[in-house]
């Protein structure tokens, strides 16, 4: 059965998290591609930082051979990053056992990755593969696919989901509001960058679900 899992490692064992060293209070979020051979995340975004210049924050990293400014928004930087593929990490594991990334969100305290196996014994291997390259995660979660599930919920991830849910018990959505997202940071264990990053991408793929379903031609 198909099986999801959720896993931490530090900030800077991941190549993109020598930018906590000069930018502490920003996050990274992968943009979400399935890992192949040939193409592994391309572009990434930088959150929480108006810096001029983005790429320069970025220190060497034998993992990484260019990093590209592609356009900003605000406090919000796109880039895209030629990986260094003989160098073992995340990414390239992910793609040696074609595990499928549903979502990564880098901060100065640790970088988090939602990820999906076919199976469970899939995840495993993963795991294993970490260990041999000296790999340190941490699996913080691991859950089958239930055929239950809404479409919506489908959409979003487990992480997703819980921020949406909280916020909206908490009164984030009411006006005016009801709590903060520090507060709701707090209550989920991470960042406020993280919190954020997580509502901003649930609302999104709720709406674009929402809004594709109202859509659709009916039979």
């Amino acid at each position: 059965m198909a099986t999801e899992a959720s896993f931490t490692v530090p900030s800077d064992e991941f190549p993109l998290g020598t930018v906590f060293k000069r930018l502490p209070d920003v996050s990274i979020e992968l943009e979400r591609i399935i890992p192949a051979r040939d193409v592994v995340i391309p572009y990434f975004w930088v959150r929480g930082t108006t810096i001029d210049d983005i790429e320069g924050a970025f220190s060497e990293h034998p993992g990484v051979k260019r990093i590209q400014f592609i356009d900003s928004v605000e406090d919000e930087n796109l880039l895209r990053v030629e990986w260094a593929l003989d160098y073992d990490d995340v990414l390239t594991t992910l793609t040696e056992t074609e595990i499928a990334l549903i979502e990564a969100v880098g901060t100065n305290e640790q970088w988090t990755f939602d990820i999906r196996g076919d199976t469970r014994s899939d995840i495993a291997d993963f795991q294993s593969r970490c260990r041999e390259v000296g790999i340190p995660i941490a699996l913080t979660e691991l859950h089958a696919l239930t055929p239950i599930e809404t479409a919506t919920e489908a959409a979003l991830t487990d992480a997703q989901q819980e921020a949406l849910v909280l916020a909206y018990e908490r009164g984030y959505f009411e006006s005016p509001r009801e709590t903060t997202m520090e507060e709701l940071g707090d209550d989920l264990g991470i960042s406020q960058q993280a919190v954020a990053s997580r509502l901003r991408r649930g609302i999104k793929r709720t709406l674009g679900k929402t809004l594709s379903d109202v859509s659709a031609p009916s039979r």
